[in-house]
């Protein structure tokens, strides 16, 4: 508003030098009248922006924060179940037995001694 010639106060105080042959001074007093209305209202509709621009600068200045914030946590590291390691040295009774009788079938076909399964 750096640029704004006339408030609506200067304009109400402004004083005309009368001539001889001048205008209407009831005629500019309301035309000047308008005019403070006019710069009233304008005035009031720039105080309403400019209160609306600082609350979404704030909101944007929040939501950016909260952004960065986001990014720069560091992500949880996945969760690794650890495997349970194969113990060959004792397996247990069910795979044992079976593993023997697959493999004394084997044997039966493979050097044909005794009965077939």
């Amino acid at each position: 508003m750096d640029n704004v010639n006339f408030t609506p106060k200067d304009i109400l105080q402004k004083e005309f030098r009368q001539k001889m042959r001048g205008y209407d001074q009831t005629d500019v007093d309301s035309f000047l009248d308008e005019i403070i209305k006019d710069y009233e209202t304008f005035q009031t509709e720039l105080n309403d922006k400019d209160q609306q621009i600082a609350q979404l600068v704030a909101e944007n200045n929040q939501l950016k924060t909260k952004l960065n914030a986001t990014v720069q946590q560091p992500q949880p590291e996945p969760v690794v179940q650890p495997q349970q390691p194969v113990n060959e040295s004792k397996p247990s009774d069910a795979t044992t037995m079976d593993i023997l009788k697959r493999l004394s079938n084997l044997e039966q076909r493979v050097f044909g001694d005794g009965p077939q399964n």
